[in-house]
């Protein structure tokens, strides 16, 4: 029991939910069953799967965390399996992937809804075999290393979709773990608080939230979850310097907006389309009429930007995307 409160204490909360989740992942994990873990951005999925590992067959093995959706789509394969010297341009000496850097211990595929279609067969077959070939190579490698996956996206939406293999799906969820937002766990936010208030005492002194502020923290919705709730007490202790008892009041919270709904505006159902004009739209409507699916994507993203003022991940998160597919759409439209 000591162990298990030691592996995952880096969460904190007492909501029954998270606790029941915590319970699950203790018994599930010293085994080699692979693990699906699921939850919005910042709910805490890599310290869960970090507990997982340190619980887990091979906890003194290396902890390798892999971004699925941040890989070049033409490096994938290489990254994930490794390739021999000269398999392709620019592979210019041997080099191990991923599976096998994590042999002996855990990898941790984050974003695994953003993986490649073609590439899912193919991790498939190293789950189910523990085998692997490298690009260019001759021989089969084996390799054991236990399996978190995790993803912010609804994996069975996509297996409908067909944009995720059902077969890749079943074995990655042999056991799934969800963590809540923090807006289903409300009660959490006191004992949060006070918890990272303790973390940056050591830099910046003693630090205490007011009941206003303790107020405005348990009301507002934290799209970004507890990783957000830690950067605005953060911040605020940080910036609390000069008041002479280190208290913390609501207005120095800086609590950030929350990104409003936007609409696609119809086109009218008679008469000519209108010639459209790249003033912005009022009440953030973005016509479809007389314009290109680029030219839409590309209004929506700049939309997302706008009402974030800049902040790529808050924007993504608006628009339910990665954070890496929304830097390549704004690479790719200049934004």
């Amino acid at each position: 029991m000591e162990q298990t409160q030691r592996a995952f204490s880096a969460i904190v909360g007492d909501d029954p939910s998270l606790r029941a989740t915590l319970a699950r992942a203790a018994l599930v994990a010293p085994t080699m069953t692979p693990v699906l873990v699921t939850g919005e951005s910042g709910t805490g999925k890599e310290l869960l799967a970090r507990g997982l590992h340190a619980l887990g067959p091979q906890p003194n093995g290396p902890f390798v965390a892999v971004n699925c959706g941040a890989l070049p789509r033409e490096l994938a394969e290489s990254e994930l399996f490794g390739h021999e010297r000269g398999s392709f341009t620019g592979a210019g000496a041997r080099r191990p992937g991923w599976f096998e850097e994590a042999s002996g211990g855990t990898l941790v595929l984050d974003e695994i809804g953003e993986l490649p279609l073609d590439l899912q067969p193919k991790l498939l077959r190293v789950l189910e075999s523990g085998r692997l070939r490298r690009i260019g190579g001759t021989g089969e490698i084996g390799v054991r290393a236990r399996i978190v996956a995790m993803t912010l996206r609804n994996l069975e939406g996509e297996v409908q979709r067909r944009t995720f293999r059902p077969d890749l799906y079943y074995r990655l969820a042999g056991i799934c773990l969800r963590l809540p937002p923090l807006r289903e766990r409300r009660a959490d936010i006191p004992k949060l608080a006070q918890h990272f208030l303790t973390e940056i005492a050591a830099e910046v002194g003693p630090r205490q939230l007011d009941s206003g502020a303790l107020a405005a923290l348990s009301a507002a919705d934290w799209p970004g979850n507890v990783r957000e709730l830690r950067n605005v007490i953060r911040r605020a202790a940080i910036l609390a310097r000069g008041h002479p008892d280190g208290r913390i009041a609501a207005d120095a919270l800086e609590l950030p907006p929350e990104p409003g709904p936007f609409r696609l505006a119809d086109a009218p159902a008679h008469g000519p389309a209108p010639i459209p004009v790249p003033a912005p739209i009022p009440d953030d409507a973005i016509r479809l009429d007389g314009r290109t699916f680029d030219e839409i994507e590309r209004e929506v993203f700049s939309w997302a930007l706008r009402r974030n003022a800049g902040s790529r991940r808050r924007a993504a998160r608006a628009l339910a995307v990665a954070r890496s597919t929304f830097c390549d759409k704004v690479r790719r439209y200049s934004l």
